[in-house]
């Protein structure tokens, strides 16, 4: 039997991730059958399980492998970035984004054991921002009178709170000046001089 190359592997498994996505994103993770994740990813289950334990561990890939994006882009621009990308469906597949992070949420409600897995995976982001965050500060472009770690879930919670006003439907056009006022929020404002001092 010949042996499968590396390359052909990767884009199986590459091929898999990217079918799943849409599939889960679409009927979500308890909607997501095997029928269906087989038709999104145009393979067999076994094909599918091949390369993913269960379709937890290949929820569980979507997901981190999103929040290792949106860590690449906080630590180049910021958590903002990540939100504007969102609205201007910069990101590969951003209401694909949206489905699985929904999901994420879903879960985190209601499934204390996807809930302790999801929190050591979680902190890729978080750390990001963080570290992002004491960048600025140390080049003074960050506020100073509020703590980095409260800084950071203010801007985890915007973003949170973003993803439940696009799950609703509601227009994301006229949410680039609630982002600036965000970002702005967290800025170190400089003392102007008085023309009359």
């Amino acid at each position: 039997m010949p042996r499968v190359s590396q390359d052909h592997l990767d884009a199986r498994r590459r091929q898999i991730l990217d079918g799943s996505r849409v599939c889960f994103a679409r009927y979500g993770y308890e909607g997501a059958t095997v029928r269906r994740l087989e038709e999104a990813t145009g393979l067999s289950r076994g094909a599918i399980f091949h390369h993913f334990r269960d379709k937890e561990s290949l929820f569980l890939a979507l997901a981190e492998e999103d929040a290792a994006r949106m860590a690449d882009v906080v630590a180049a621009q910021g958590l903002v970035q990540v939100m504007r990308d969102l609205l201007a469906g910069g990101s590969e597949h951003p209401a694909d984004w949206l489905g699985t992070r929904l999901e994420v949420s879903r879960r985190l409600r209601t499934d204390p054991e996807f809930r302790g897995r999801w929190a050591e995976r979680s902190q890729q982001l978080t750390a990001a921002t963080r570290a992002r965050l004491l960048r600025q500060r140390e080049a003074g472009n960050l506020r100073d009178d509020v703590d980095v770690g409260v800084l950071t879930s203010y801007l985890e919670l915007v973003l949170e709170g973003l993803v439940s006003h696009l799950a609703m439907g509601l227009p994301a056009d006229d949410m680039g000046p609630v982002l600036d006022l965000v970002e702005e929020s967290v800025r170190r404002h400089r003392v102007r001089a008085s023309l009359d001092s």
